[in-house]
């Protein structure tokens, strides 16, 4: 069975939370991203994601360099560990709407797992099965 490990982005940019918006709109722009696993410490604390940037832009009385990434973030994202089930994520992430889910190992940000990289595995599955991925996934699927 696919896990989340094997379809992950890994070592995800990752941005303090005492940083300012500016900071992390630069990051999402420079590496064409649209979340940021938030750290304090080293430790995951929140999620910002190119939503949460936009809607305070739109307030328009906000400055983006005064303005840190704890006052936007989303606390206490998602997190899911990198032999997590992919079906089981991919429901998830469908059913909850999340556009995220943080891979860690326990102790640290190992990877994120978007709806970009959920889309690549379905790609995958819907392509037809090579000798390599049919060995990685265990043999060959029934059709029904």
């Amino acid at each position: 069975m696919p896990t989340v490990g094997e379809y992950m982005t890994p070592s995800p940019v990752t941005i303090g939370d005492d940083q300012p918006l500016e900071r992390a709109h630069a990051l999402m722009r420079e590496h064409r991203i649209r979340h940021l696993p938030v750290l304090h410490g080293g430790k995951l604390v929140g999620i910002l994601s190119m939503g949460d940037l936009h809607l305070l832009e739109t307030l328009g009385d906000r400055d983006l360099l005064k303005v840190k990434v704890e006052e936007a973030m989303t606390p206490e994202p998602w997190v899911v560990s990198a032999d997590a089930p992919l079906e089981e994520v991919a429901s998830e992430m469908a059913q909850h709407k999340y556009g995220t889910a943080i891979v860690s190992d326990g102790r640290k940000v190992v990877g994120i797992f978007t709806t970009i990289d959920a889309l690549r595995a379905l790609t995958e599955s819907l392509r037809p099965p090579t000798p390599a991925r049919a060995a990685r996934q265990g043999g060959s699927r029934k059709k029904t």
